[in-house]
């Protein structure tokens, strides 16, 4: 495949990424105006973003082992499909209830497309420059980090909140034709594998580590991003205007950082991945330190954003390159599993930051997301094992 269809395919992947990722974190700035329309609490309302987050940690996996046998394109293109209509329902739900429908809907969707866009972006490009492709396609996702809160809040305080899953679903259309038109039109050539063979790759103690790994080193990020605006707002004391400045700033970073990662990360991605969740530790500490002032607050945010995704294309890739040598008929699944890893890491953040708001304060959260990544130090210890176990037997054989 010659370089620029290359290049193509992958930005229409991250035109994919970007719409997705506007949506999940749409939730933060429309949840207030849905709560108020059909007058619910604002932690019932909540539920958009736990409904969807599931949706993504079920449906990736699951729908994964379901179309295995079917052609990866055609599947993007029916997923991409999906995504858009269900958020026509949820612009037009009459209820809550059919509003989480929709989201459950658009977040199993969500996780189909990240993992079979990750196995195609690696497939394009060779495994030497596999997690750069896979930071180029998720830079799509970190922009709309960015971009998705601040767009929900603003219109949704001034026009209505349905008009923002209305843009998404457009934002989605625009990625099918894309990716319609920019994706390779390749036939698989693989028998059939039944959905057993690709279960054996729970059988793998390395492999669950790694995903271990990734649900409490991006726990640990959620822990205290899930409440940085009440954490700026009520410890730092920025006025509100402000605060969607401060977000687009860390979200910049963000987007540095992931593709930062994406450079690093096919060469001693453990080492990598030891430093980054290492920095981003000690960022966290500090941050409860150097929240209650306004400049050492925002010096450390853009630190916490250049650490905060700088793992996901190496952990992505890396899982990859696990699966490959350990169960490479089970690549897929392995793809769909560190997607629903990522999810199940911002469960247990916000739920962690959550119970440490409940029981002391907002300021607190920063050493329990410090705390999250210190566990994630000790096991990468355990994974630094595996993996020079893991080189010496391909060395050997």
């Amino acid at each position: 495949m010659k370089i620029s269809k290359i290049k193509l395919a992958l930005f229409a992947m991250a035109t994919t990424f970007f719409a997705v990722g506007v949506t999940e974190f749409i939730s933060v700035g429309v949840l207030p105006a849905v709560a108020h329309e059909f007058s619910i609490s604002t932690s019932t309302a909540g539920l958009i973003t736990t409904l969807y987050a599931l949706g993504v940690a079920i449906g990736a996996p699951i729908l994964t082992l379901l179309t295995n046998n079917l052609a990866k394109k055609k599947v993007i293109l029916s997923a991409l499909l999906i995504f858009s209509l269900s958020h026509l329902l949820i612009a037009a739900a009459p209820n809550f209830l059919t509003v989480l429908i929709g989201r459950f809907i658009a977040g199993a969707a969500h996780g189909l497309l990240f993992a079979l866009s990750s196995i195609i972006a690696a497939a394009l490009v060779g495994p030497s420059k596999q997690a750069k492709a896979i930071a180029f396609i998720f830079s799509g996702f970190t922009i709309a980090t960015a971009l998705g809160a601040p767009l929900g809040t603003s219109i949704s305080t001034f026009i209505s909140w349905r008009i923002p899953f209305l843009i998404i679903a457009f934002l989605g259309m625009i990625a099918l034709v894309m990716n319609t038109f920019a994706l390779p039109n390749k036939k698989s050539q693989k028998e059939k594998i039944d959905i057993s063979e690709q279960l054996r790759i729970f059988s793998e103690p390395h492999i669950l580590l790694t995903l271990l790994i990734t649900i409490l080193g991006y726990g640990g990020t959620f822990a205290t991003f899930t409440y940085l605006s009440p954490i700026l707002e009520n410890i730092t004391l920025v006025k509100g205007k402000y605060i969607s400045l401060i977000l687009i700033i860390y979200g910049i970073a963000i987007a540095i950082g992931n593709s930062v990662g994406g450079k690093l990360g096919d060469s001693r991605p453990v080492k990598i991945l030891f430093a980054i969740f290492l920095i981003q530790g000690i960022s966290l500490l500090t941050f409860y330190f150097s929240s209650v002032s306004l400049i050492p607050a925002v010096s450390n945010i853009i630190i916490l954003g250049l650490f905060a995704f700088m793992s996901v294309p190496v952990l992505q890739a890396y899982i990859l390159t696990l699966a490959k040598d350990y169960r490479p008929q089970s690549m897929d699944i392995a793809s769909s599993l560190n997607i629903s890893a990522f999810s199940f890491g911002i469960v247990l953040g916000s739920f962690v930051g959550g119970q440490v708001i409940n029981w002391w304060s907002l300021r607190e959260t920063a050493i329990a997301a410090a705390s999250l990544l210190l566990i994630t130090e000790l096991l990468m210890v355990i994974e630094a094992h595996l993996e020079n176990q893991r080189r010496l037997s391909c060395s050997l054989g």
